[in-house]
């Protein structure tokens, strides 16, 4: 809703007052540009809120180039959830993919992806301040710092694919050949030296100047919780080569409360890596616990929820089930352990945590193996596909790993998710896919729970079938028609 706010120009000979409408949230982005249209020199300048006596801003000259024009390459998980929470924060964004269909959708307020609340605040962006382009040259021009948000991913090495990187990159490079000073942020997960080494190098080479600045600002997003986590960061973390370039990244997340860390730029891009091989080996700690106490009869949530009383640890990352998986876990720590044997120190801990997260998954099998005997024949539900609740996101999802190892032995799947089966299907196209988890249940020999989304936490669903538990569904013990796969 548009507010009135006055603008008071000073310029040594006296003061000069303008009138400004607009969202309070978009003031900066709009004052910038009615100064720059004013074309009225200053040495400060005042705004005011309609009634207010105090002035909201005092702003020098500098802010004409302060950076409010965003431009993001890429709109996947990391760069339509950055596009949509800065916009959101009161920045202007221009978004840029090669898919036509994509940026169609974007412009029609209509989200590619499922993520828990982003398409109710997408729809409520105003076109002034959010659009979404295949033009990246148009996008980088007309905005005063480019994010670089592509994906980045896993060769069959373990090593991360760069083309889109890359490419990007030289088209950059190429952009900015009559644009010096503008600010490059690398967003997209990379092996460190990667910006400095390879992005820094081709923009130069294809720019023939180095007169841009780049950095990197890593994301700590959890799928279907990415937009709550980006407007609301545990911490920022600035990898920059000047503290100019921090401040001006400082500006940019300026209405986030939340701690920003200088760093350099590489350290920024292994505090990435470091971060999530850490989550992973907390996840896959409490799974070889699990196990244990699984043969002992002892209830391993339990005993994780007394060693997360102790501060040193903290509970988080400890629920014990059927591994992890999904688009970061997975790709980071292998990405780290071919980083590792790359320049021969092997990370010997990162390659115990990715054996044992390849096997727990097939204990669901095996639990169900035990419990109905041969597979082969039978009708297997598989409940939950995506990796996580709250994301249609497929990608190395434990599931997979449980359908294949279903269909090797025999079984007839049939498989239900609120919102990944789409996606499921074009990994498993041959198998069944039900449209409520009642329908599913009530043809199958037995049921295996891999993700656990609230709707399939109701006990009532599973009554008199044998329902294998890969990730505490239920807070049951071990029964007669019940088996946790680590209690």
């Amino acid at each position: 809703m548009a507010e009135s706010f006055t603008i008071k120009l000073h310029n040594g000979q006296g003061v000069k007052e303008s009138k400004l409408a607009c969202e309070e949230r978009y003031l900066l982005v709009e004052l910038r540009e009615k100064l720059k249209a004013l074309k009225t020199s200053f040495t400060s300048v005042e705004v005011y809120k309609k009634g207010q006596s105090r002035p909201l801003f005092k702003l020098t000259p500098k802010f004409l180039s302060a950076p409010l024009i965003i431009s993001i390459i890429g709109t996947g998980y990391v760069g339509l959830v950055t596009g949509v929470g800065l916009c959101h924060r009161g920045r202007k964004v221009i978004c840029v993919d090669v898919d036509q269909k994509k940026v169609e959708m974007i412009n029609q307020r209509e989200t590619p992806i499922y993520e828990k609340g982003l398409q109710e605040m997408l729809s409520s962006l105003p076109s002034r301040q959010f659009t979404c382009t295949t033009d990246m040259k148009e996008a980088v021009l007309k905005s005063d710092a480019t994010f670089i948000a592509v994906g980045t991913p896993p060769m069959d090495n373990g090593d991360q694919c760069l083309d889109h990187i890359r490419a990007v990159s030289i088209e950059l490079g190429k952009i900015l050949k009559h644009k010096p000073g503008h600010l490059v942020v690398v967003k997209s997960t990379v092996i460190p030296g990667t910006t400095q080494n390879l992005v820094k190098r081709l923009i130069t080479e294809n720019a023939g100047h180095s007169k841009f600045r780049v950095a990197m600002v890593p994301e700590f997003l959890r799928e279907g919780l990415a937009l709550e986590d980006f407007l609301n960061p545990a911490r920022i973390i600035i990898g920059v080569e000047n503290n100019e370039d921090f401040e001006d990244i400082k500006f940019i997340f300026k209405e986030f409360k939340t701690s920003f860390f200088k760093t350099a730029v590489a350290a920024a891009e292994m505090i990435k890596y470091a971060s999530n091989a850490m989550l992973a080996t907390k996840i896959t700690f409490a799974n070889e616990i699990g196990n244990i106490c699984k043969h002992q009869d002892i209830d391993v949530y339990e005993v994780m929820d007394g060693v997360g009383l102790d501060p040193r640890i903290g509970r988080a990352f400890l629920n014990a089930g059927r591994g992890f998986g999904g688009r970061c876990f997975p790709k980071d720590v292998k990405a780290l352990m071919h980083l590792g044997r790359k320049i021969r120190e092997p990370a010997t801990l990162l390659e115990a945590v990715w054996q044992v997260n390849e096997r727990q998954p097939l204990k669901l099998v095996e639990l169900a193996k035990k419990r109905v005997g041969i597979l082969k024949g039978k009708q297997v539900a598989v409940m939950g596909l995506a990796f996580k609740p709250g994301t249609d996101d497929v990608r190395e999802s434990p599931a997979i790993i449980v359908i294949r190892e279903l269909l090797r032995q025999g079984a007839q799947v049939i498989a239900y998710d609120p919102v990944a089966s789409e996606n499921m299907a074009k990994v498993f196209p041959n198998i069944e896919y039900g449209k409520t988890p009642k329908n599913v249940i009530d043809k199958a020999d037995v049921v295996i729970g891999v993700t656990e989304w609230p709707e399939l936490r109701d006990g009532r669903l599973y009554e008199g079938k044998v329902f294998i538990d890969g990730m505490k569904f239920l807070n049951k013990k071990t029964g007669k028609d019940y088996e946790g796969i680590c209690w």
